[in-house]
């Protein structure tokens, strides 16, 4: 359908050497988008990233960095804008968890999940709209959690939590500032999705509580964030900002 064609755009995708930003950036190409991925210096899964994109026949960019240096995005960008056009489509995934008691957690563990969940996801967010703002259209998509609207049941974590939830309201801010100047601002909140770090053997007893406390009965598959991220990314939003869009399989409403 051709609401939701993404051909002739330029798409950033930020993480997108693995798990869902992997999945959206190959996504985005499948419905007709260049893309630029976005991730670390010598991201393990970034050829797969590429190969996927490619596949579709479209271009695909390698941009490296970390989304802590305000630098390297804008510089980014540019490249990005160089290679494959403007930019008018932006996905934010890059991130990190980890989990540990509250009354232990270190003061640099807890600035670090939020140097990069949470300043990292503004940081993109302002190179991102550096260059779209002025044309007066864009949309960015930051991607968020559950967590960020529920506290995980037996997750000690509540750095993540916090992160999470502040990327919901920064979503939320940015949409409202920057609404009558033509750039969509939504997120994304998965719920218990298998990604490499939930997949692991040594984490099987807890996927088993995942899957059983989840009304549809199971994790998500990365590939199922693909569809809401090309729906926001579209004209069939075109009147969706300031959303935050949950795939969860039912498991807030519990």
């Amino acid at each position: 359908m051709r609401l939701f064609d993404l051909k002739g755009r330029t798409a950033f995708v930020t993480g997108a050497g693995s798990g869902i930003g992997q999945a959206i950036a190959i996504g985005l190409a499948e419905a007709g988008a260049d893309v630029a991925c976005f991730d670390l210096p010598n991201s393990s899964g970034m050829a797969a990233t590429v190969e996927g994109i490619q596949s579709h026949g479209r271009r695909a960019l390698v941009v490296e960095g970390s989304v802590t240096s305000p630098d390297q995005l804008v510089e980014a960008v540019a490249k990005t804008e160089r290679a494959l056009g403007n930019l008018e489509i932006a996905v934010n995934c890059a991130g990190i968890a980890n989990a540990q008691a509250a009354e232990e957690l270190e003061l640099g563990r807890w600035q670090q999940m939020l140097d990069v969940n949470l300043t990292g996801v503004m940081l993109s967010c302002q190179a991102q709209a550096g260059v779209m703002l002025p044309r007066g259209r864009g949309s960015i998509i930051n991607i968020a959690s559950m967590s960020g609207l529920i506290v995980n049941r037996g997750l000690l974590q509540a750095h993540y939590n916090t992160s999470k939830a502040g990327v919901i309201h920064l979503t939320k801010s940015l949409a409202m500032e920057w609404a009558h100047r033509g750039l969509r601002v939504n997120s994304i909140s998965p719920g218990y999705t298998a990604t490499p770090m939930n997949t692991r053997p040594e984490v099987a007893d807890q996927v088993k509580i995942f899957e059983d406390t989840t009304p549809m009965g199971r994790m998500a598959e990365v590939s199922e964030m693909v569809g809401p991220a090309i729906f926001l990314s579209s004209q069939a939003a075109s009147f969706c900002t300031g959303v935050d869009l949950i795939v969860d399989g039912g498991f807030v409403c519990w």
